[in-house]
């Protein structure tokens, strides 16, 4: 489903991905760890389609998106690419449901699809009872759920998350956590989750660990040898 090679980027003179590969099956949830600075959100982002790197290749989903310019690399990304970050950027102005129904709006879908989809989300992750409270009113629990439920409305092959449940009481936590296992095995989605929690990784099918901008094996995540 995701196959990158040779990834590098740089921010001025720091060089903070050196030639990332890494691959990801259809249904696969990986983890990747690392300490602040290793660059996982920048892979990720780049994994998004969010950055360009500057040099390596990147398939998804059998296209090779890198080719991909202007309308067709956002379009890609809102149909095939799903995200869901730390902090939840919901529109305060709307509804727990006209949230959700904005990248199927993007997408060109009716009202009256992007609607009924976006409620029977809500619904699924237990959210009916919700739809019409505006993020302000919401837990930070129900927040990250309403996020969820937009990264899905357009039902992408893959679902990027960067510290999903960071902010997060550890009952919640474990909450999102299942949930992610949950929708995985029922849409089959591929999912990638930057994180800093362990008990998180754990649970993943593959656990990832970068340091200094490579993925390390062993006892070097701890410097040795």
């Amino acid at each position: 489903m995701i196959q990158a090679k040779g990834i590098e980027k740089s921010f001025g003179t720091l060089k903070v991905l050196k030639g990332i590969d890494f691959s990801a099956e259809k249904a696969e949830v990986v983890a990747i760890m690392g300490a602040s600075g290793a660059g996982k959100s920048t892979l990720l982002q780049i994994l998004g389609t969010l950055s360009t790197p500057d040099c390596g290749s990147l398939m998804i989903d059998g296209v090779d998106v890198l080719k991909l310019k202007g309308d067709g690399m956002a379009d890609f990304r809102n149909r095939r690419i799903g995200f869901v970050f730390q902090f939840h950027h919901l529109l305060p102005e709307f509804t727990a449901l006209e949230n959700v129904m904005i990248p199927a709006f993007i997408a060109g879908r009716s009202r009256k699809d992007a609607q009924s989809e976006a409620a029977r989300l809500l619904s699924e992750l237990g959210l009916a009872e919700r739809s019409e409270h505006k993020p302000s009113e919401l837990s930070g629990g129900e927040q990250q759920r309403v996020a969820i439920a937009r990264a899905l409305i357009n039902n992408p092959a893959v679902l990027f998350a960067d510290e999903p449940s960071g902010n997060l009481d550890s009952r919640t936590k474990e909450e999102i956590h299942k949930l992610f296992f949950d929708l995985r095995d029922k849409y089959g989605q591929t999912i990638v989750i930057v994180t800093h929690d362990p008990e998180l990784a754990t649970t993943c099918d593959r656990s990832l660990y970068m340091v200094d901008g490579l993925f390390v094996e062993g006892d070097a995540r701890s410097g040795r040898a």
